[in-house]
């Protein structure tokens, strides 16, 4: 939280399967030969058919993570009896939702391939204080959100599904009101009340009061002790995975340093990703020195919007982003990478605003973060292409009820991210990019994918050459299934406009003797079944 609903579909965009328990002997055969056609054929073309072969079982690390971002009152309402003071007709007024909410919601989170959920802050706020930022009390939860036992119960079931859980925790500042504020014994415990003039005065940015809240001194040993013990007292309390850390630019440097040190003492691989908000990637990197593991990835963000919210804008500023990364940052992997958050204008309304459909362009964005190097972001609502203009606009109420594009296109970059070691630790290079039309390359271990990205309005066709790929094989597509085989002086892939394409390299398919038997196997047995069928049906008759 610091500087700078409704949706689009109002119908259940599910298409409910048919189902049919009669057979029919005379004139079904073909029918019912299909269905064991399918039945046979299939899992046997997928086995063959996808180029990957498994990989050696590693370690899993925070780079291997893609985060769901959830606002808990504007998300889910599982618990009536918490809705005190709810208007959902009021923007900033309380929506409802509540931590049973988020735990109904997993499986629906797990389905898209996300294997984290990031939760605004669940610490009991003060009146009005629906987002989570106004704290009242550091060692309570919300009641508008449940019960202690509700955010026990949240990590318990996000862990059984292989999912991690990290808090928004906020050192900056307290709500408005704080009862601190007018105890006698705690007038060192907060900055004399200022406004930043200058956000270029480390000094200014780290006292001044942040939207008139009330600015904690860290430099006080009690506030220090007092934030520290409070952090380490959740993870012992409700086994969380990490914190996302708020307003980190506004806190000393020094701060972070004992914070992160004590903190990890108290779990193995606790994650901290902070929120500096700076376009200056060298600015945020220098935080890394105390402590903290990742950050949310700002420069990206806004060479995201700038060029992924509007066709024909080139993707060249995507990399140099990465560029600039892997010079700055120890760790550039662990970056969080996002297309719009609580604080910022929806990506969809960006690309309204362009006159752009915003479903094509979600997709083509979703795919670059997906495939680029960093750990995927994505704000609750995205899924559905939700809108929004600035805060609270930005916040609107999940609809669970809206079209599934966007859900199954995700779901299929999550699988193939899970699978595909080269997309979460691979390296990334630039192959091609011109106007709008980028291929990049992946590479990790034995491990090779191509991700082809097409922002034009038209269909483009991209030659690799050689030097540039192994020769010889061919690129398997894995989201559309194109195939393009290697020819003498390389690859020549073809995307048609708006779409993108992660392709594996892999040996030539040749002739797959084990394939072919199956196949045959699967029609002796076909022609089997319909000549059982047939006899049955005379001796029916």
């Amino acid at each position: 939280m610091e500087q700078k609903g409704n949706n689009r579909y109002d119908k259940n965009g599910i298409t409910p399967f048919r189902k049919s328990n009669d057979i029919t002997i005379k004139g079904g055969e073909t029918e019912m030969g299909n269905r064991v056609f399918a039945l046979f054929i299939l899992p046997c073309l997928l086995f063959y058919a996808f180029p990957v072969q498994a990989a050696e079982k590693e370690e899993r690390t925070w780079q291997d993570e893609a985060i769901y971002f959830i606002m808990v009152d504007r998300f889910n309402n599982m618990d009536p009896s918490n809705d005190y003071n709810v208007n959902v007709n009021d923007p900033k007024g309380y929506f409802g939702g509540d931590l049973k909410g988020v735990t109904a919601k997993l499986d629906y989170i797990k389905e898209m391939g996300f294997t984290a959920i990031w939760l605004t802050p669940i610490f009991k706020n003060e009146p009005g204080g629906y987002h989570g930022y106004w704290i009242q009390d550091f060692y309570k939860v919300d009641p508008h959100f449940g019960t202690m036992e509700d955010l026990k119960t949240l990590v318990k079931e996000a862990h059984k599904r292989g999912m991690k859980v990290i808090l928004d925790f906020v050192a900056n500042h307290t709500g408005y009101h704080h009862p601190w504020l007018n105890d006698p014994a705690k007038k060192d415990w907060f900055h004399e009340k200022k406004e930043i003039f200058d956000w270029n005065n480390q000094k200014q940015v780290e006292n001044g009061w942040v939207y008139g809240l009330p600015d904690l001194a860290q430099e006080n040993p009690e506030v220090k002790r007092y934030l520290i013990d409070a952090a380490k007292w959740w993870i012992k309390q409700t086994d969380i995975d990490g914190y996302r850390l708020d307003t980190v630019r506004h806190v000393p440097k020094s701060f972070w340093q004992e914070f992160s040190k004590e903190v990890k003492s108290v779990k193995k691989d606790f994650f901290l990703i902070g929120e500096v908000w700076s376009e200056d990637p060298r600015y945020i990197a220098d935080y890394g020195k105390y402590g903290i593991d990742g950050f949310i990835d700002y420069p990206l963000y806004n060479a995201v919007t700038k060029t992924l919210t509007k066709r024909d804008q080139s993707l060249r500023s995507l990399y140099d982003v990465w560029e600039y990364n892997k010079t700055f940052y120890d760790r550039p992997y662990l970056l969080g990478t996002f297309l719009d958050n609580h604080d910022t204008v929806r990506f969809t309304k960006l690309a309204i605003d362009n006159r752009q459909n915003p479903i094509s362009r979600i997709k083509l964005a979703m795919s670059y973060l997906f495939s680029a190097p960093g750990i995927p972001i994505m704000y609750y609502g995205t899924e559905i292409a939700m809108n929004g203009g600035e805060d609270p606009d930005n916040r609107r109420l999940m609809d669970f009820r809206a079209d599934r594009e966007i859900i199954d296109y995700i779901k299929k970059l999550g699988e193939l991210r899970q699978k595909l070691p080269s997309l979460r630790r691979g390296d990334f290079t630039l192959l091609y990019e011109k106007d709008g039309m980028a291929v990049f390359k992946r590479h990790y271990k034995d491990e090779t994918t191509v991700i082809a990205i097409n922002n034009t309005g038209k269909t483009q066709k991209v030659h690799i050459t050689n030097d540039q790929l192994t020769p010889g094989k061919e690129l398997r597509g894995l989201l559309a299934g194109d195939l393009v085989r290697s020819g003498r002086d390389g690859y020549d892939i073809i995307i048609n406009r708006e779409t993108a394409e992660i392709y594996a390299l892999a040996d030539k398919t040749g002739i797959n003797i084990p394939f072919i038997m199956a196949i045959v196997a699967v029609y002796v047995l076909f022609i089997l079944f319909l000549y059982l069928v047939k006899r049955r049906s005379k001796q029916a008759t």
